[in-house]
């Protein structure tokens, strides 16, 4: 079972355990025009698999793969992020039964769901927790 844990929580983990790694699941299309979080102050940088390949939108079939090249370890607790919180929950269950149990999905990604006038980064999510986060 995939554990849901809020962004806030996540940039915690990501800034105090070693072992942590945010691997974002959007696609390359999300990464350069929406943004990315920006783990400078954590030390890091988030691993950039898409988990659907665009612009067919199929699942990617070598994200379990791709984890491995990017030298990620069961031993790694990955915290996964899409825009909302469905392409990353699914990934993370891809990433459990592929034998990295410290799977979690970072809920209402990183825009979260659309505010009353359809804008997404402000109701929840990684933007609207206003944590740190870039332009590619």
């Amino acid at each position: 079972m995939v554990e849901d844990v809020p962004a806030a929580q996540a940039w915690e983990a990501l800034r105090g355990d070693p072992a942590a790694q945010l691997v974002d699941v959007r696609t390359d299309a999300e990464w350069n025009f929406v943004g990315l979080p920006d783990l400078i102050e954590a030390g890091k940088q988030a691993v950039l698999i898409p988990w659907q390949v665009y612009p067919a939108m199929q699942v990617n079939a070598h994200f379990v793969q791709h984890l491995r090249e990017a030298g990620l370890t069961p031993e790694h607790h990955l915290y996964f992020i899409c825009r909302s919180g469905a392409r990353s929950l699914a990934a993370a269950r891809a990433a459990q039964a592929a034998g990295f149990p410290e799977a979690y999905n970072v809920a209402d990604g990183f825009e979260g769901p659309p505010d009353p006038a359809g804008h997404r980064g402000t109701v929840a999510g990684w933007k609207a927790a206003r944590l740190p986060w870039r332009q590619k």
